[in-house]
C-alpha cells in the first residue's frame, strides 16, 4: 500500500521531469523517481513519461522501466512499441524489460525481440544475444510459436532443441564458423547457454567470430567464468 506522502513524492517527480527544459539534465530526477518506485510508488505511473511525446524523456523512461525488474510487469503492454522505436537506446532497454517480464503469454513480444537479431545496430543485436542466452525455455518456445515461417523461426526452434539431452554441438560450431550473421548470433546464444566453468570451448569458438557483438559478448561470458 502506497502512503499519500510516497504517492505525492512520485507525482511531483514525474511533473518535475516533464517540466525540465530540453537542455537540463534528467538524471538526478530520474534516479529519485527510481527510488520512489522501489519504495512502492506504482510503476504504471511511468506510462505518463512513456507517452509524453518527448524522445529525451522516452529514453529515460525506458531506462527506468528496464531498471525496475519484475516491478515493471504492469507495463508489459508498452514493450512492443518500445521495441519498434527508432531510438537505439529505447530498443536496447526494452529488450531488458522483455527478458524480465515476458512469459509464455507474451509470445509476440519474445518473437519481436528475436526479430531484432536483424537490427542494424550492433548494440541492439548484442542485447538480443543476451536475451537469447538468458531467456527461459518457456519464453523461447512462446516466441518461436509466434514467429512467421522463415529463417528466424527455424533458428529459434533449433535453439530450443539445444536445451535437450543431446545438443547439436557440432552444428553450433559449424553455424559459428560458416553461418550468416543471424545464424551466428543464434549459435552464439546456444554456445553461451551450454557453456560452463568446466567447458568453455563453445564460447571460445564464439569469441573468434568476426561480428563484434558476438565476439565481445562471448569474451564477457568467458571472463565471468
Amino acid at each position: 500500500m502506497v502512503d499519500l506522502m510516497q504517492a505525492q513524492a512520485g507525482e511531483d517527480l514525474i511533473e518535475r521531469i516533464l517540466a525540465l527544459p530540453p537542455d537540463d539534465v534528467l538524471g538526478p530526477a530520474a534516479n529519485d523517481l527510481l527510488s520512489a518506485f522501489y519504495a512502492g510508488y506504482p510503476a504504471d505511473n511511468l506510462a505518463r513519461l512513456l507517452h509524453c511525446g518527448d524522445d529525451r524523456i522516452l529514453r529515460t523512461a525506458t531506462w527506468l522501466l528496464s531498471e525496475l525488474g519484475d516491478l515493471g510487469a504492469p507495463l508489459i503492454d508498452e514493450v512492443p512499441a518500445l521495441l519498434s522505436s527508432p531510438i537505439l537506446g529505447v530498443r536496447y532497454d526494452a529488450i531488458v524489460v522483455a527478458l524480465e517480464n515476458a512469459d509464455e503469454r507474451h509470445g509476440p513480444i519474445v518473437a519481436q525481440v528475436m526479430t531484432l537479431s536483424q537490427d542494424p545496430e550492433s548494440a541492439v543485436r548484442w542485447k538480443v544475444l543476451e536475451f537469447l542466452s538468458d531467456a527461459s525455455l518457456e519464453q523461447l518456445e512462446a516466441g518461436a510459436a509466434s514467429l512467421p515461417p522463415g529463417q528466424i523461426k527455424e533458428l529459434a526452434e533449433w535453439l530450443i532443441l539445444q536445451d535437450g539431452e543431446e545438443p547439436d554441438l557440432g552444428g553450433i560450431v559449424i553455424r559459428l564458423e560458416a553461418g550468416d550473421p543471424v545464424t551466428k548470433l543464434f549459435a552464439a546464444a546456444a554456445a553461451a547457454s551450454l557453456s560452463g566453468p568446466e567447458d568453455t570451448s563453445l564460447l571460445e569458438q564464439a569469441a573468434k567470430v568476426e561480428q563484434e557483438e558476438i565476439r565481445s559478448f562471448a569474451q564477457e561470458r568467458l571472463n565471468e567464468d
